[in-house]
């Protein structure tokens, strides 16, 4: 169900709620299934998901909207959405393929004496894309492998099956982080300029709301301004600036969007100390004002 905050209505908020009985950390069920288990209206409408979500598209073509964007799908595409992304999927297009989602703490193993073990540092969750293209064989491998895990969550549940789902998770996340480093070294980026942005990006997505300026990021990362923003604009074709103001923005656009704040506690959340500060950059940046935005996206709701 939607929230009703101050008269207004949130997006709804889906959990990682399985089917009674199920007792797993991880699911893998096929769009023709979702299909069965959730109601068209409810499927088309957005959603602010709670958990992490992999999408492989196997046939036909839908738009899948992502954090207000559409991204076009067909066979071989695979998406791979975060807690806190909002989505939207395309109910009326004729496209199957599969679905696997898991619980944040899935891939965060603990040690006995409660230290993280090192397998969580194998893949950066946060590096990779939204939307990845793979070419035949590659969806293939990815299908082959995500058909077996769902066959193996119909095993009886247990501890071993418990590390088995997560070994096969994190063997099909290392093949993403593959594919997309191939791909991002034949967009010509350097090696070493693609590891910067790399941590560049990381520590954005951690400190956005804390740290605006260029300058900030490039002193942990430990080289100058003028070369940091050289990594992101070989590897993403913008300015470190624009980057990080592109992620504020994000940030702001889905509490507009999505909940009933205020657009003071909206500034605040951002790292802005003035509310009129706010408002002014998101103008130049997105175009129109917070309020503008906010009633967009109410009145593209009712239509």
């Amino acid at each position: 169900m939607n929230e009703v905050k101050n008269g207004k209505r949130d997006i709804q908020r889906v959990g990682y709620r399985p089917s009674k009985g199920y007792q797993l950390d991880l699911e893998v069920f096929s769009i023709g299934e979702l299909r069965r288990r959730v109601d068209s209206a409810k499927l088309r409408g957005p959603q602010r998901i709670e958990f992490y979500q992999l999408i492989c598209v196997s046939d036909g073509a839908c738009v899948h909207m992502v954090d207000f964007k559409p991204v076009q799908c067909g066979p071989g595409t695979f998406l791979m959405l975060r807690p806190a992304q909002a989505q939207q999927f395309d109910a009326d297009s004729n496209w199957n393929g599969w679905l696997v989602l898991f619980r944040p703490e899935f891939l965060l193993p603990l040690r006995t004496d409660g230290v993280l073990s090192d397998m969580q540092m194998t893949v950066d969750l946060e590096a990779l894309p939204n939307a990845l293209q793979l070419n035949e064989d590659e969806a293939r491998a990815l299908t082959l492998a995500i058909t077996q895990m769902h066959g193996d969550t119909a095993l009886p549940a247990s501890a071993d099956l418990h590390n088995l789902l997560r070994h096969q998770l994190y063997a099909l996340l290392l093949r993403l982080k593959m594919v997309h480093g191939q791909q991002e070294a034949s967009k010509g980026a350097s090696s070493s300029a693609l590891m910067r942005f790399k941590r560049f990006q990381s520590l954005v997505e951690r400190n956005f709301s804390r740290w605006h300026r260029v300058a900030d990021y490039a002193d942990v990362i430990g080289c100058s301004e003028k070369s940091l923003n050289r990594a992101v604009s070989e590897t993403v074709g913008m300015t470190a600036k624009l980057f990080i103001a592109s992620r504020i923005n994000l940030e702001a656009k889905r509490l507009l969007a999505h909940t009933a704040m205020p657009i003071g506690l909206i500034s605040d959340h951002v790292g802005f100390n003035e509310a009129t500060n706010f408002v002014k950059f998101f103008k130049r940046e997105v175009g129109c004002s917070p309020g503008d935005f906010r009633r967009q996206v109410a009145a593209s709701r009712q239509g």
